[in-house]
């Protein structure tokens, strides 16, 4: 069965099976999602994510070992390649282990800048909102204040007025 066919099962007559080949991925992803719907009561098996490469123990040393040399008998060039394969890919995983967490700490780091950035940014549009909510509420108390103030001279005034 190719990967756009589904086989569909029809109710009424039971027997029969009919093929529907899906044109486009959004069809195939609607059939897959109406084959899981047709039975919700069925356990969907979620796949597990993929497990990180393990380092193998470094190669004990081995004494007997001459190689691709002269005089190496023909099994122990074999072995050779064994120990120099297995060496390179434990190199190879410990040089990519390196660079993951230093893509890692580099990732971290721009975040975090990008986080102090934002605090600072908002800090002060928070500063200038308060700023002008406090410009705002100024001159109503100022306007009060001068009223105040006025009336007070007023009748500084007028007490002076009534002493003379």
């Amino acid at each position: 069965m190719s990967r756009n066919t589904v086989n569909l099962v029809q109710e009424d007559s039971g027997q029969s099976e009919e093929k529907i080949v899906a044109k486009t991925p959004v069809e195939v992803q609607r059939m897959k999602l109406a084959k899981l719907m047709s039975n919700p009561s069925k356990i969907v098996p979620i796949p597990e994510r993929p497990k990180e490469k393990t380092m193998a123990a470094p190669a004990d040393f081995v004494r007997n070992v001459m190689g691709s040399s002269a005089g190496a008998g023909s099994g122990e060039f074999h072995v050779y390649r064994r120990i120099r394969r297995r060496e390179c890919t434990r190199e190879k995983l410990m040089q990519e282990k390196s660079e993951k967490e230093l893509k890692d700490e580099e990732f971290q780091r721009q975040i975090e800048e990008k986080k102090k950035a934002l605090e600072e940014k908002t800090a002060k549009k928070r500063q200038k909102r308060l700023k002008k909510k406090q410009k705002a509420k100024d001159p109503k108390k100022q306007k009060v204040d001068t009223q105040e103030k006025s009336e007070e001279n007023k009748s500084d005034e007028s007490d002076e007025n009534e002493e003379d």
